[in-house]
């Protein structure tokens, strides 16, 4: 997928945003396009039926037809799809499992992937990809992304007379975005595969490294992934060979996610190991990619053009786009594979487009967030 000349370059890349801008030049038509493409799909699969999908023509009747589900309402159903049944959930034969590092009561979350849902976890790229045409950083593609994903692979499991291979997110992304923008990711992920799924302290050394062995005579100019990974890889450099990521290259942008406050409470401490470094929060989950940064604001800025998204407020249920600055709510997605699915992630809303998750669906989560602002004197906007 690599351009031949700086024009086609630009071009691919104006492509894989484009989309994006559109969909933030009007947000309600965006989101009534997404609507009408998953309807149309959740038609196809028994749950869809079940909840009349066929008869759904706006955001209203949709909310009357289907209701707002959590994982533990759709397990039964995911686990008949693992078994074979996948029409009752899915329009689309699964070609893989994402599992979650964390856990719902004490289990990790298994969600499928289809050949449509792994074409939209490519929008993980959009952080990158925008960096790059905003600052004609355009020399960010003589280097390498440095991977310290999970494994793509974990194992396997039989769906029906299939084997199909389940993995983490984090490593699915990367392999995925990998393929579908042009640039390098070391090591690769394949490589990480091999070492297998563990999350022990062993492991994770085992991985980094890899990672050290297969990069450090690289030009390593970016840096995408987890933000707590990428911390604790920083610390393993120095405990296990004295260098910082800073002494072995000149990381130009890291674009990270999977935790709230990346750019407030994580950006010290990576710039400190990693060196002057421009970072790009991404707002995703095992679930999909929702939203990224755009700009020098510190927060993201949801992929309208690709998901539907609601919010549960204390004044009822609204569309993401309709929220106020300083308004806060529940975050309610709708992907090819789950429809108005709590996610279990509170957000908070700055001018439009800008938003900020804040952390997880619990009651003293807020209380939490302003104390901690209060702690940084962090009173300002995005």
């Amino acid at each position: 997928m690599q351009p031949t000349t700086p024009q086609d370059q630009h071009q691919m890349l104006q492509g894989f945003v484009q989309p994006w801008y559109d969909a933030l030049s009007d947000a309600c038509a965006a989101q009534l396009a997404v609507l009408a493409n998953l309807i149309a799909g959740y038609a196809k699969t028994g749950y869809g039926k079940q909840h009349r999908a066929g008869a759904v023509c706006t955001t209203d009747d949709y909310r009357q037809a289907f209701p707002i589900v959590r994982y533990e309402d759709l397990k039964p159903l995911m686990r008949r799809t693992m078994a074979g049944e996948t029409g009752v959930l899915l329009y689309e034969p699964p070609v893989g499992w994402a599992i979650t590092r964390g856990t719902t009561r004490g289990e990790s979350k298994f969600i499928p992937m289809t050949p449509t849902d792994l074409r939209m976890r490519v929008s993980a790229g959009r952080a990158f990809i925008n960096y790059v045409l905003r600052a004609q950083a355009f020399h960010i593609f003589q280097g390498v992304n440095l991977n310290l994903n999970f494994p793509s692979v974990v194992g396997t499991v039989k769906a029906g007379e299939r084997e199909v291979e389940y993995g983490y997110s984090s490593g699915i992304y990367v392999k995925h975005v990998s393929r579908g923008t042009p640039v390098r990711s070391l090591p690769e992920q394949e490589e990480i595969d091999a070492l297998g799924g563990g999350k022990t302290l062993r492991d994770w050394e085992r991985r980094f490294e890899l990672a050290y062995t297969r990069c450090k005579d690289e030009n390593v100019t970016l840096v995408g992934g987890v933000a707590p990974t990428a911390v604790s890889f920083g610390r393993y450099l120095w405990r296990e060979h004295r260098v910082y990521p800073k002494d072995l290259w000149q990381v130009r942008l890291m674009t990270l996610g999977s935790v709230p406050g990346i750019n407030t409470r994580y950006v010290p401490g990576l710039r400190a190991m990693y060196g002057d470094v421009k970072v790009r929060e991404i707002y995703g989950a095992t679930e999909g990619m929702f939203g990224q940064q755009m700009d020098e604001r510190r927060a993201w800025v949801p992929n309208y053009d690709l998901f539907f998204f609601e919010v549960e407020t204390k004044h009822g249920v609204i569309m993401l786009h309709e929220m106020h600055p300083g308004e806060r709510g529940s975050m309610v997605v709708s992907t090819p594979i789950l429809p108005r699915y709590k996610i279990g992630d509170l957000i908070v809303a700055y001018e439009a487009p800008y938003f900020r998750c804040i952390g997880r669906d619990e009651p003293m989560t807020w209380v939490r967030y302003y104390l901690d602002r209060l702690m940084r004197l962090d009173f300002g906007g995005p």
